[in-house]
């Protein structure tokens, strides 16, 4: 039995502080049938993939409270659901989620075929910072907004493949690539908002596209798996947003790229049977790695 999946990232352009979800819903609609004529049976949408980007304005209350889904789906996302079972394709979507005991997550989830979910992600690195700091161009404010996803990094059997999930800034740490290879993951789909200007370090501006490939290259070598990773990109509400969304292959090599900074849809057909190219050979985890001395690594943070 063949196991070659054609996968797409669907990278979203901006989008504006005041463009409803319904507006997003429909553009990424739009995309998932494009990736359907491409023969894709999964398509990937980025991180806060229904609205702009909102951790860059310090909000309260109510004006804060309505960047959070409650329901999944709901009114405004049931059309995206409903494609998905129309065309038999499964979907990865982020967005902002308050849970019925009013916890914050900044969250990811996998949808079958069928338009049911299979799996959700709650994003663990949370960069950015607590408090309104105003020497900033725009503000970074996850650390405030959101807590430390609270499902560890689980891999999930869907679409005929060992999936799992990560968000934004967990493709920089070895550590998430390193546990869902132990989860035995085939392929890893994500999202990500990164701004091409960082004022902490701005010298780093210029390397921004080249860390975002460098993350996932090395994520997807070291433990032998496949990885679609798609951006959020373009000017937005004055921040400029990085493109460059990619699939990448167990070895490391970029199979398809994003162009621009616009809505755009990349497609590669994948062999899962790739990953034992590195597993059995380079990467076998069983015959090489020594756990014993890695105590370091989850040794409790200070």
């Amino acid at each position: 039995m063949s196991r070659k999946i054609i996968v797409a990232g669907a990278q979203l352009g901006p989008i504006a502080r005041d463009e409803p979800r319904r507006s997003a819903v429909a553009r990424m609609c739009a995309m998932m049938r494009a990736a359907h004529r491409r023969g894709a049976t999964l398509v990937v949408f980025p991180e806060l993939a229904l609205t702009t980007f909102f951790p860059r304005w310090l909000l309260k209350g109510d004006a804060l409270e309505a960047y959070f889904e409650t329901d999944m789906p709901d009114a405004d996302t049931a059309p995206l659901f409903a494609l998905a079972r129309d065309l038999g394709v499964g979907f990865h979507l982020g967005y902002a989620e308050r849970t019925p005991e009013g916890r914050h997550f900044n969250t990811a989830i996998l949808v079958g075929p069928d338009g049911q979910i299979a799996g959700k992600y709650r994003k663990i690195h949370l960069p950015g910072h607590f408090e309104q700091e105003d020497w900033r161009p725009f503000q970074h404010l996850e650390k405030l907004y959101f807590e430390t996803g609270d499902l560890g990094f689980p891999v999930f059997d869907a679409l005929g493949a060992r999936l799992g999930m990560c968000i934004c800034n967990d493709r920089r740490w070895p550590e998430t690539w390193r546990m869902l290879g132990l989860g035995g993951a085939e392929l890893v789909v994500l999202g990500y908002n990164t701004p091409l200007h960082y004022p902490p370090a701005p010298e780093h501006d210029h390397l921004q596209y080249f860390h975002n490939a460098l993350s996932v290259q090395a994520g997807c070598y070291a433990n032998g798996l496949w990885a679609v990773s798609v951006a959020k990109a373009g000017l937005e509400e004055g921040c400029e947003l990085i493109g460059g969304s990619l699939i990448v292959a167990p070895t490391g090599e970029i199979v398809a790229q994003a162009q621009g900074v616009g809505d755009e849809v990349i497609t590669a057909q994948i062999d899962l049977d790739r990953c034992a190219e590195i597993r059995a050979n380079i990467f076998d985890f069983a015959q090489h790695r020594e756990p014993q001395t890695y105590g370091l690594i989850t040794a409790p943070k200070r």
